[in-house]
């Protein structure tokens, strides 16, 4: 019996946050043991934000050294980049005629990105989801592992899959489900806690860097805001007690502890002492990686050959689903001729 297919994408721009390796990146990495996964590296969406030609291609490969150091493996999963596969943007443009205006409008991260700047906001930004849905329906994925903020696209690719499917009464995209971690998917800012920590937050201080300097680390997590209750009180409350929350949850993580173990072991103990065995694990795990990820920045011809790969495994899967689509809307094989 074949393996379920999982597509997961990230985006290089900005810098990738622990919120990223919790919620994402670490999840990934175990769902190779499971399932046949497709990562992309998803440049194309990028560009929906100005990125100067050096920062692009710089950061396109830091992304995929980081996602090598983290553990995901191009022997056994496929790694690519979104624009050396251009069936993509082939798919798109057919989605695209069958999504409705009225929807793309509701989606709440375009409305957010123009009550921010309705002047200067692109198409491209109103367009993302549709390219989404094109990414994840190009490989028949069974799975998308998402956070909470993703849920509304995702539906969104179902409801074009689903509509699509039954206008042409054929079954030539798999409807994907979601794929949510129970907990750990949401790390929130550090100075911020009710707000997800984001790689493009203007505030680097509310971020923690995969490749963040480890003294950086620590003068970090020590302004991490935490509480006023006298005496201390270390206790996992999101509501009432966001930053110390917070705090528990990405020591879970690195410790593998759960969060009720650590309240009982910092029952009675200062603010302090729980940053500082955040900081301890935190940093430990970061050398490792930091290290790992130096390790493959360096060999450029490795990292290349990794999307050359990616990419002719991934195009195989692609063109087919595209010839499918072409079929059924009634466009003329090129291939007759």
């Amino acid at each position: 019996m074949s393996q379920a297919i999982s597509f997961s994408a990230i985006q290089p721009s900005g810098d990738i946050t622990i919120g990223n390796y919790i919620g994402a990146l670490r999840q990934w990495v175990e769902l190779q043991n499971t399932h046949n996964c497709i990562y992309c590296i998803v440049d194309l969406h990028a560009v929906t934000n100005y990125l100067n030609v050096n920062q692009l291609r710089s950061r396109s490969i830091d992304v995929l050294a980081l996602c090598l150091a983290c553990g995901i493996n191009p022997d056994i999963s496929t790694i690519f980049m979104q624009s050396h596969v251009h069936e993509h943007c082939q798919l798109n443009w057919l989605l695209n005629c069958h999504a409705y205006f009225g929807e793309m409008c509701r989606m709440t991260q375009f409305k957010s990105r123009m009550k921010r700047n309705f002047s200067n906001i692109s198409l491209g930004v109103f367009n993302y989801p549709i390219l989404m849905a094109a990414d994840i329906l190009l490989y028949q994925a069974n799975y998308v592992p998402i956070g909470e903020d993703q849920k509304q696209h995702l539906e969104l690719c179902r409801s074009i899959a689903s509509r699509f499917n039954s206008m042409y009464s054929s079954s030539v995209f798999t409807i994907p489900d979601a794929f949510i971690p129970e907990s750990g998917s949401r790390i929130m800012s550090l100075l911020e806690p009710t707000k997800k920590m984001s790689k493009s937050d203007v505030n680097q201080n509310n971020v923690i860097a995969l490749l963040d300097d480890l003294e950086l680390v620590e003068k970090k997590i020590y302004a991490a805001v935490t509480d006023s209750d006298n005496p201390p009180l270390i206790l996992y409350d999101p509501v009432h007690k966001p930053g110390i929350s917070n705090l528990l949850e990405i020591l879970s993580v690195f410790t593998g502890k759960s969060v009720s173990h650590l309240e009982s072991m910092f029952m009675g103990k200062m603010y302090v002492h729980l940053k500082q065995e955040v900081i301890k694990e935190l940093t430990e795990f970061l050398m490792i990686l930091q290290n790992r990820y130096r390790v493959f920045r360096q060999d450029e011809k490795y990292l290349f050959k990794v999307l050359y790969n990616g990419a002719k495994k991934a195009r195989c899967l692609a063109k087919k689903t595209l010839k499918n689509v072409y079929d059924v809307v009634g466009f003329i094989d090129r291939n007759i001729y």
